[in-house]
């Protein structure tokens, strides 16, 4: 008997297990010419959306269209391990199921805590993206922690570096002073709040004169080195290269 409703789950597993028994999607043992693309890889911290459904469609329509004009095609799949955002997550389950912290628990058992979640999140994500229908050969999916990808990484920014192509440098970062470590711009909740801007005297060595700093962090102060005054400030430009001091710990800088 027919069923009076559309089983999409049981036709997606028809669908999916037919790729699989078939290789269909394997396009990068046909063709001749090459095309390849990376699939940007989703984090291991959750599900898909909206976004991932509609990228991945969109290169799903490329992979699909070079093949068809004959070439071989590598839609090369896998997950990102997004270290910072999984760490939040399995130690605050930790912190729900076990009643531990991963200072209790040690480096290596909390590693171990997240690769398990690892397998489980990672696996499912990448059933999300068979049912989507994705043409990808699911047997070359990677992991951006796998061993040999970690050491290509590593590789190609040494390379750089020595080329003159990218350097190290001394930057403010976003500190987290909870899970201890350094975080970037996209993983801050930016706050609007109402401040105050300061405004700072530094005296003139030996002089009466003084240059007045505004800043809306004071307490940066005492860590000043130097004021930067533009040549054509008619104002005070006559003070370049004289000696200035910091308030109340009377330390001279240029």
């Amino acid at each position: 008997m027919i069923d009076n409703r559309f089983n999409h789950k049981t036709t997606e597993k028809k669908c999916i297990s037919y790729w699989q028994r078939n290789k269909t999607f394997e396009f990068e043992k046909k063709g001749t010419d090459t095309f390849c693309i990376m699939m940007p890889p989703p984090n291991i911290t959750g599900s898909l959306h909206m976004g991932h459904a509609l990228t991945f469609s969109l290169q799903d329509i490329l992979v699909r269209f070079q093949f068809k004009l004959g070439k071989k095609v590598l839609w090369q799949a896998g997950t990102d391990h997004a270290g910072i955002a999984t760490e939040i997550i399995v130690e605050n389950q930790l912190r729900q199921k076990k009643k531990e912290s991963k200072q209790e628990i040690g480096r290596k058992k909390f590693i171990d805590e997240i690769w398990k979640w690892k397998e489980k999140s990672g696996s499912e994500i990448i059933n999300q993206l068979k049912i989507l229908g994705t043409s990808a050969n699911w047997e070359r999916a990677r992991f951006t922690m796998d061993d040999d990808l970690s050491n290509c990484v590593k590789k190609v920014f040494v390379d750089l570096y020595n080329q003159g192509l990218i350097y190290k440098d001394n930057r403010l970062v976003n500190w987290d002073p909870k899970i201890k470590t350094a975080i970037s711009d996209l993983e801050v909740v930016q706050e609007n709040t109402i401040g105050s801007l300061w405004y700072i005297k530094y005296k003139i060595f030996d002089k009466k004169d003084y240059i007045i700093v505004a800043t809306t962090r004071p307490e940066t102060m005492l860590g000043d080195s130097a004021i930067a005054i533009h040549p054509k400030n008619k104002k005070l430009n006559h003070l370049i290269g004289k000696y200035a001091v910091v308030p109340l710990c009377e330390r001279k800088m240029v």
